[in-house]
């Protein structure tokens, strides 16, 4: 089982102005939620960890979990409310979001919430703001502390400086995780926030030397750098007609996970197996599960039948 822990929300796209003021459209959200959903799609077993609020719309983000076959047994109910995310779409669709969510669930959990780790678990997965909204970025790291012997750490900053706007606190969060990590999966943008001036070569090698076993730095439509073990190569893009790009990282996070659980390498014994080519089948099937969501709006993510095999 995977065990994904973060944030969920709505994504909020104004989609009409009004004479009194606009008319909005919300889909579900948040980069952990749809790590979890997108898992259980592509068929594996997938829980959330997270707090929820009991008001309308987090009853509303569980049912949706439960609909889309993700374990719920992990979410934690909060009196606080539900977050929102205000997205604007730029240029070939890029989104920026203004987040409301100050005291919400999902930045409420405290070390008392932590779960009891099963037996059956075979990965964790740590991403996005929920790493440095404090009680909620500490208790993880913790959680994260105590699973890293038994399970695969898995790891993907997804920095929102409009939640945290200072990025010293998401630098000294990201390299406590990557103290951690077995996998890491970063986008291009992101490491240069986290490391102006500093080369895409120091920060794989950096974390190569911590002990993570694979790195992909995503760069959109040019594909990715991928570092199995030190190893280094590039991995080509698609090529798609670009609806937005809201989840397709999620997307492509969901699919690394289950490529390599397909394979049987899910696993930190896995990661220290896994031979160049299988990793490059896999990162070449997360490329494409991208792809699929990028063809739809708002955090679509693909079903197992929607993507070929590896």
């Amino acid at each position: 089982m995977f065990l994904i822990c973060g944030e969920a929300l709505y994504d909020v796209f104004p989609s009409a102005e009004t004479e009194t003021g606009f008319t909005f459209d919300a889909r579900i959200g948040g980069s952990p939620f749809n790590v979890a959903i997108g898992l259980s799609r592509l068929g594996r077993d997938a829980a959330l960890f997270t707090g929820l609020s009991s008001d309308p719309l987090g009853r509303r983000l569980e049912r949706t979990l439960k609909d889309e076959g993700v374990d719920t047994g992990y979410l934690v109910s909060k009196q606080n409310p539900t977050t929102l995310a205000l997205v604007g779409l730029g240029a070939k669709g890029v989104p920026h979001y203004s987040f409301y969510g100050h005291e919400a669930a999902d930045r409420s959990v405290g070390e008392a919430d932590l779960p009891e780790l099963p037996s059956s678990l075979a990965a964790v997965h740590f991403g996005s703001y929920s790493l440095v909204v404090e009680p909620t970025g500490s208790s993880l790291l913790e959680l994260a502390r105590r699973s890293r012997d038994a399970a695969l750490i898995s790891f993907d900053p997804n920095i929102r400086l409009n939640v945290e706007p200072d990025v010293g606190r998401w630098h000294q969060r990201v390299e406590a995780f990557s103290e951690m990590a077995d996998l890491i999966k970063v986008s291009e943008e992101d490491l240069e926030t986290l490391f102006p001036g500093d080369g895409i070569d120091s920060a794989i090698s950096r974390w190569n030397s911590r002990g993570v076993r694979l790195i992909v730095v995503t760069r959109g439509g040019e594909g990715a750098l991928v570092s199995l073990r030190g190893e280094v190569f590039e991995a080509p893009g698609r090529t798609v007609e670009v609806v937005d790009t809201v989840g397709a990282g999620d997307s492509f996070q969901a699919a690394l996970l289950c490529g390599l659980d397909e394979l049987g390498k899910a696993t930190k014994a896995g990661l220290s197996e896994v031979s160049a080519d299988e990793c490059s089948r896999v990162v070449d099937f997360a490329m494409g599960a991208a792809a699929v969501t990028c063809a739809r709006r708002g955090a679509d993510l693909p079903r197992r039948p929607d993507l070929p095999d590896l």
